[in-house]
C-alpha cells in the first residue's frame, strides 16, 4: 500500500507538471506562431493594396508616415523579400515579378503560383513562402512573402522550449523521487504502527476470549442450559471470529498481499465451496444459482479463493430478501476469470454505499441491525484475496433492487 501510494504521489505530481508545461509551451509557441503569421499577413495584404509592391517612399519621409500601418517600420521594404506572380481567368502567367527575391527565378515563382491555384487556397504557407492571392481587374494576383528566417526562429525556439521542459520534468522527477519517501514517511509510520498494533492485539485477545469461552463451558456444567451464557458464547465466537479476520488481513498486507501460489482447478473449488451455501439458503427459504464453467483452472492460493468465495456467498446471503434468488457464475474469459455474484436487496444501494462497500467495518445503514450479524470486514477481506491475486473486485447495482459483485482475475 505504501508503495502504491508513493506511486501515486510521483504519478500525480509528474503528471500535474506536464500538463503545466505543455500548456506554457504550447501557449508561448501558439503565441510567437500567430504573431509571425499576422505580421506576414499584414505585410501581404499592403503588398497586395500596392499591386505587388510596398508604396513608394521617394521624397520627404514625412510625406509616407501614413503610408504603412501603425506599428509596422518603414525599414520593411528595404528587409522584405518577395515576389508575385499574375494569371489571367484561364490560369496562364501574364508575368512575374521576382526582382524582390534572389532565391526563386522566375520559373520557380510560377511553379509556386500554380500548386497554390491547385490548392485553391487564398492564403497560407508554401514552403516557407507566406502567400496571398487576391483578384482584380488585371487577373488573379498571388504574392509570396518569405518567412524563412523567421520560422527558422520560431523552430529554434519550440524545440528549445520542449527540451528545456523535458529537462524540467526529468529533473523534477529526480526530486520528487528523492523526497517521496520523505513526504509518505509519517503516513508509512503510522500505518505500519496500526498494522502491528492489530497483529499484537490480535494476538492478546485471544488469551482472555479463550478463558471466557472455558469459563462459560465450566458454568454451564454447573448451572445447565442458560441463555446469558449462550449469548456471552455467541459474542465470544463473534469476537475471536472478527479478530481472525483482522489479523488475517494485517499479515496480508504486511507481506504485501504475498501468497503462495499453485495451479489448481478453479470449477472444482467453486463447486465444493457452494454446496453448503445452496442448503442453507433453502433453510432460510431462498435459492442459489450456479452457472460454473467446467475445467477451468487459476494460478493461485486455493484456501484464499475458497474463502473468496464464502465471504461474497455470506454477503449475498445475509442480506437477500426472503423468496429471492442468488446467481453465482464463473466463465473463462481471453485472458481472466470472471466471477460475479449476484442478489436482490430489500432497499436500493446508493452510489455512496457502492463506493465504500469495500471499506473495512463499512455496512450501509439497513445492515445495521442485530439480524444480520457479521462485522463489516468480510468485503475488505474479498478485495485484499483479489488483490493479492493480481486481480479487480467492483460493485455495481444494475437495477436499483439489485447488488452485483464482480471479479476478475488474470487466468
Amino acid at each position: 500500500m505504501i508503495r502504491k501510494l508513493k506511486r501515486r504521489l510521483i504519478a500525480l505530481s509528474m503528471t500535474a507538471l506536464t500538463i503545466l508545461l505543455a500548456i506554457i509551451v504550447a501557449g508561448m509557441n501558439l503565441i510567437s506562431y500567430s504573431a509571425l503569421t499576422s505580421e506576414a499577413d499584414t505585410t501581404l495584404s499592403l503588398l497586395s493594396q500596392n499591386k505587388g509592391r510596398f508604396p513608394d517612399q521617394s521624397g520627404a519621409p514625412e510625406k509616407h508616415k501614413d503610408d504603412f500601418p501603425r506599428g509596422m517600420s518603414p525599414e520593411l521594404p528595404y528587409e522584405s523579400r518577395y515576389f508575385s506572380v499574375l494569371l489571367n481567368d484561364s490560369g496562364n502567367v501574364i508575368f512575374s515579378e521576382t526582382s524582390k527575391i534572389a532565391a526563386v527565378d522566375s520559373e520557380a515563382a510560377i511553379h509556386y503560383a500554380r500548386s497554390v491555384l491547385e490548392r485553391g487556397a487564398t492564403s497560407g504557407f508554401a514552403d516557407q513562402f507566406r502567400f496571398l492571392r487576391t483578384d482584380d481587374d488585371a487577373g488573379t494576383r498571388i504574392i509570396f512573402l518569405d518567412c524563412g528566417r523567421k520560422l527558422d526562429s520560431f523552430f529554434t525556439f519550440l524545440y528549445a522550449s520542449l527540451a528545456m521542459s523535458l529537462v524540467g520534468i526529468a529533473a523534477v522527477f529526480c526530486v520528487i523521487l528523492f523526497f517521496a519517501g520523505r513526504i509518505i514517511r509519517p503516513i508509512a509510520e503510522s500505518y505500519e504502527k496500526q498494522k502491528r498494533f492489530i497483529t499484537d492485539a490480535g494476538h492478546e485477545i485471544k488469551t482472555p476470549l479463550t478463558i471466557i469461552s472455558a469459563n462459560v463451558d465450566l458454568l454451564e456444567m454447573d448451572l445447565g442450559e442458560n441463555e446469558s451464557l449462550e449469548d456471552i458464547r455467541q459474542q465470544t465466537t463473534r469476537l475471536r471470529l472478527l479478530t481472525d479476520d483482522l489479523v488475517l488481513l494485517a499479515r496480508m498486507e504486511e507481506t504485501g498481499n504475498a501468497l503462495p501460489k499453485i495451479e489448481f482447478p478453479l470449477s472444482e473449488v467453486a463447486e465444493e465451496t457452494l454446496r453448503p451455501f445452496q442448503t442453507l439458503a433453502e433453510q432460510q427459504n431462498k435459492t442459489v444459482t450456479c452457472s460454473i464453467e467446467p475445467l477451468v483452472a487459476l494460478n493461485g492460493n486455493d484456501k484464499a479463493i475458497g474463502q473468496l468465495f464464502s465471504i461474497l456467498m455470506e454477503n449475498a446471503l445475509k442480506y437477500a430478501p426472503t423468496g429471492t434468488n442468488i446467481t453465482f457464475a464463473l466463465e473463462k474469459q481471453s485472458k481472466s476469470v470472471r466471477i460475479t455474484v449476484q442478489n436482490s436487496t430489500e432497499t436500493p444501494m446508493s452510489s455512496d454505499d457502492l463506493i465504500h462497500i469495500f471499506d473495512r467495518f463499512y455496512r450501509t445503514d439497513h445492515s445495521r441491525n442485530s439480524e444480520t450479524g457479521g462485522h463489516g470486514i468480510g468485503l475488505s477481506l474479498a478485495k485484499a484475496i483479489v488483490t493479492a491475486h493480481g486481480g479487480k473486485i467492483h460493485a455495481d447495482a444494475p437495477d436499483p433492487q439489485r447488488f452485483r459483485i464482480t471479479v476478475i482475475l488474470p487466468a
